[in-house]
């Protein structure tokens, strides 16, 4: 239980950097994409909250896979497209298969996306496994380009208020599907 808070915790204060950053930068110079980023780690940042709470989320589990099928649509065009936002279509996709892949035949959790005292694993535990590989393997990359400094490149654009968020969801995600899979 002590885990579920922290996490819970840990993700609720990644929502702060990610509003910020909606409200703070100035697009414009920054690309096309980099707004639907944010907008899409706010969303998965809060996806994580709900999935991780103890409490369970107000959204029942229907409604999280109706949102998170549209996000990985519109980021799977956008990769297809621009070739870019790669990352934000496999983390949406990720939390869709977690939303999907978790049991909901029995009323522990009732409709509610809640995985905290969940007994069973999730459906096809190798695709949890292989999609933790790469969360783990991508929050270790921003890890670095954090602690190098490199994500920093100019002090208002947010990158690296977003390679810090990167690097937390990374590990979340990577934890939670192991975790799940195991």
């Amino acid at each position: 239980m002590a885990v579920d808070w922290a996490l819970t915790a840990l993700f609720a204060a990644l929502v702060l950097p990610c509003v910020l950053r909606l409200v703070r930068l100035d697009y414009g110079r920054l690309g096309a994409g980099v707004r639907h980023g944010d907008l899409a780690e706010l969303l998965l940042v809060v996806a994580m909250v709900a999935m991780v709470s103890p409490v369970g989320g107000p959204i029942p589990a229907a409604g999280w896979q109706a949102v998170l099928v549209l996000t990985t649509g519109w980021f799977a065009v956008a990769w297809w497209r621009r070739r870019t936002c790669a990352h934000h279509a496999l983390s949406a996709a990720a939390m869709l298969y977690m939303v999907t892949a978790m049991p909901h035949g029995g009323m522990d959790h009732g409709p509610w996306l809640t995985m905290p005292g969940m007994d069973a694993r999730l459906a096809l535990p190798l695709i949890a496994v292989l999609a933790a590989g790469y969360f783990v393997a991508d929050a270790a990359w921003s890890g670095v380009l954090v602690v190098r400094g490199s994500a920093g490149v100019g002090a208002d654009s947010g990158h690296a208020s977003r390679a810090v968020c990167r690097a937390a969801m990374g590990a979340g995600m990577g934890y939670m599907l192991l975790a799940s899979a195991l």
